[in-house]
């Protein structure tokens, strides 16, 4: 098992695990002259759904990202095809895959059981989230009996169980159970000098959130602020995204945000989807450029597994994909 950091010291460098470097590694060897990027898929739920996910993990393959994220299923709702898919794309991709590891509707048994199988199967990058509650991300949050409470426990227990590389979640509003900004951020570095090694933001619309972010976390414990904090991103392609996002967020929309997407949408009995969706890569490409100005260190993206809308932000951004994507 690897050593863990002294609070007030730097943390050293992570190791290379059985040849399977870090996200924190590779957002190294990714640094150049453009920002790393990444992107995040979701477990397929079917057939189809997984056809789709590999068109698009094909199509990302050829545009280097520095790593990919597979999220899992509220209450581990596609937990055996999440395992089974996150594990192909280590063993058969160049792509260095990142495991989301949520506590909600699991015992400690079943999280070490998982952390196994994904261990198992060539994963050594995981990202731990206490998660929401399935049917109602914004419902009351259970425990389960012989649980987790928090994810800083979650990741005492990843690490615990050898060698792992560990990310967490960031919220750049405040997670929307905490009191205020100063207990989340608290919990943010609880989170971080448990072990984990960076963090990846909830999706925001304004950047100044995440730039809050940053100097709350690094005010707080500088040792721990030094440590990577992602922006997630999502380019918007239709009204009914913007809802779907607020709905996850729990956080609304900028005004302005909303105001442009709406003014694209039209007063028609059915909203131009084409204007929305031009209006919407504008703006995660503003986002994206400004976060780039102000040192974020890698951009993730949410691409729905769907590979268009990211690489039109990126060709937008001058990263010269040369692969147009086929899916929308």
């Amino acid at each position: 098992m690897r050593g863990r950091s002294t609070p007030g010291r730097p943390s050293p460098t992570p190791p290379i695990v059985s040849g399977t470097p870090s996200v924190v590694q590779s957002l190294q060897v990714h640094s150049g002259r453009m920002v790393p990027f990444s992107v995040e898929f979701n477990p397929p739920r079917d057939a189809a759904g997984e056809a789709r996910l590999w068109r698009a993990v094909r199509e990302f393959e050829r545009m280097h990202p520095a790593f990919v994220s597979m999220t899992y299923g509220a209450g581990g709702s596609t937990k055996d095809r999440t395992v089974r898919v996150t594990g192909e794309l280590a063993q058969e991709t160049t792509l260095l895959p990142v495991a989301h590891l949520t506590a909600v509707g699991h015992s400690v048994a079943e999280l070490r059981s998982l952390v196994g199988a994904y261990a198992d199967s060539g994963i050594r990058n995981i990202l731990v989230l206490r998660g929401d509650p399935p049917g109602d991300p914004l419902g009351e949050w259970h425990k389960h009996p012989e649980g987790v409470e928090y994810a800083e426990e979650l990741v005492r227990i990843v690490r615990d169980l050898g060698d792992f590389h560990v990310g967490v979640a960031s919220f750049p509003q405040g997670h929307h159970r905490s009191p205020d900004l100063e207990t989340d951020t608290a919990f943010l570095a609880a989170k971080l000098r448990a072990g984990a090694e960076y963090s990846i933001t909830q999706m925001f619309f304004e950047v100044d959130h995440y730039l809050r972010l940053r100097d709350r976390v690094v005010a707080m414990d500088p040792v721990e602020g030094a440590k990577p904090i992602i922006p997630e991103l999502m380019p918007i392609t239709s009204l009914r995204t913007v809802t779907r996002a607020e709905e996850l967020c729990g956080r609304a929309l900028p005004d302005s945000v909303l105001e442009r997407l709406r003014e694209a949408a039209g007063d028609g009995p059915e909203e131009d989807r084409a204007a929305v969706r031009e209006v919407g890569i504008e703006i995660a490409t503003e986002m994206a450029q400004r976060l780039i100005d102000e040192g974020a260190p890698c951009l993730h993206f949410i691409t729905l597994n769907f590979a268009k809308a990211t690489s039109e932000v990126l060709t937008n951004l001058g990263y010269g994909v040369t692969a147009a994507p086929v899916s929308a």
